[in-house]
């Protein structure tokens, strides 16, 4: 099996002279993002949000959407994998930190920077 991000696939990710990795391109972004779509989709379908922090979220996300994960995890870096899984949990978070907010009837407001007659 070739790993589209490994240095031996001839159209993934290849190293460079120095050892990092290349930018991945446009196709394998692209498939990355399909996989991670798919599995998020698999998730929510099946009421997942945690599928990376608890055993119990990965133990559900395996049982229900380990096709999707395999998709997902062969198709994008670890780094991403690991980064868009947290930061599913993070968005949802935030999302319900704003609900909670406006339903006690605060405000957003996002912040602002200094402008220079304001310095």
């Amino acid at each position: 099996m070739v790993w589209p991000f490994s240095s031996s696939s001839s159209d993934g990710v290849k190293k460079t002279s120095g050892g990092a990795f290349e930018s991945p391109s446009r196709t394998n972004r692209a498939k990355c993002y399909e996989g991670r779509d798919a599995f998020f989709e698999c998730l929510d379908r099946n009421n997942i949000l945690d599928s990376i922090n608890t055993k119990a979220g990965q133990a559900a996300a395996t049982k229900a959407c380990g096709g999707e994960n395999l998709v997902f995890e062969k198709n994008c870096a670890h780094s991403w994998v690991e980064y868009f899984k947290k930061q599913r949990v993070v968005n949802y978070q935030k999302e319900q930190t704003i609900k909670r907010i406006e339903a006690e009837g605060g405000e957003i407001q996002a912040p602002q920077l200094p402008t220079r007659s304001s310095r």
